[in-house]
């Protein structure tokens, strides 16, 4: 019997079929497991609905923290107050907004609209000052003082902003304040919101970030899910 020794050479290596594991068990990188292929396709549907819904988050969520800028923005602001002097000499040109202020003046009463705030038991007052029609002064009047004796105060200490951008606590009241007073308040109106210190407004940077991170989440979820698995 003879027999052949046959040379390293010549002893070519079979080409691995689809499905052929590696010594340890695993596929190799152009391999496809079988399993895999094997599970159905995920719901269509359902995965149209959660991207749908994550986008409806991150939209409203982004709008929330861009309408609580005035307010956080206002929080950082140095707690040291510019001093206006009188109300009814206010000069808008020298002064910026959404800035803690002092000042003192007289308030009229003809045009004064009262209002109030849900879970709060003390109520609030928006008057023009005596003489104008394009600043106004919000003050808070504690429970069981609003009547019609109550006398407004003449000093002030607050947020100064621009009607335009009063935020989210003020929303529709220009409108009430325009209908209810016949008189609407100039595109270029102030309003000097009485006891609003700049610590006061520190609630509004925890909503900031905390809406920011919803849309933040819910931006990088549906990206997740966009993405195709290889």
């Amino acid at each position: 019997m003879s027999s052949e020794l046959l040379h390293p050479d010549r002893i070519s290596p079979s080409s691995p079929s689809p499905g052929d594991r590696d010594i340890d068990g695993s596929f190799g990188e152009d391999d496809v497991d079988p399993e895999l292929l094997a599970l159905p396709p995920p719901p269509r549907a359902q995965r149209q609905f959660t991207l749908v819904l994550l986008g409806v988050v991150a939209l409203v969520a982004s709008s929330m923290a861009y309408s609580l800028r005035g307010e956080a923005t206002y929080a950082l602001t140095p707690a040291v107050a510019l001093d206006l002097g009188d109300l009814h000499s206010f000069d808008r040109t020298k002064v910026e907004a959404n800035r803690y202020v002092t000042a003192h003046g007289s308030l009229g009463g003809a045009l004064a609209v009262r209002f109030e705030r849900p879970f709060e038991s003390d109520t609030y007052r928006v008057s023009p000052v005596m003489g104008r029609r394009d600043l106004w002064v919000e003050v808070r009047v504690p429970a069981g003082e609003e009547g019609g004796r109550y006398v407004p105060p003449t000093s002030f200490g607050g947020r100064l902003i621009r009607w335009s951008a009063s935020g989210l606590r003020h929303r529709g009241l220009e409108t009430a304040v325009d209908g209810l007073t016949s008189e609407a308040i100039p595109a270029d109106g102030w309003l000097l919101v009485d006891g609003e210190a700049p610590r006061a407004a520190r609630w509004s940077l925890g909503l900031a970030v905390m809406f920011a991170g919803f849309a933040a989440w819910s931006l990088y979820t549906a990206s997740k899910l966009l993405r195709r698995v290889h």
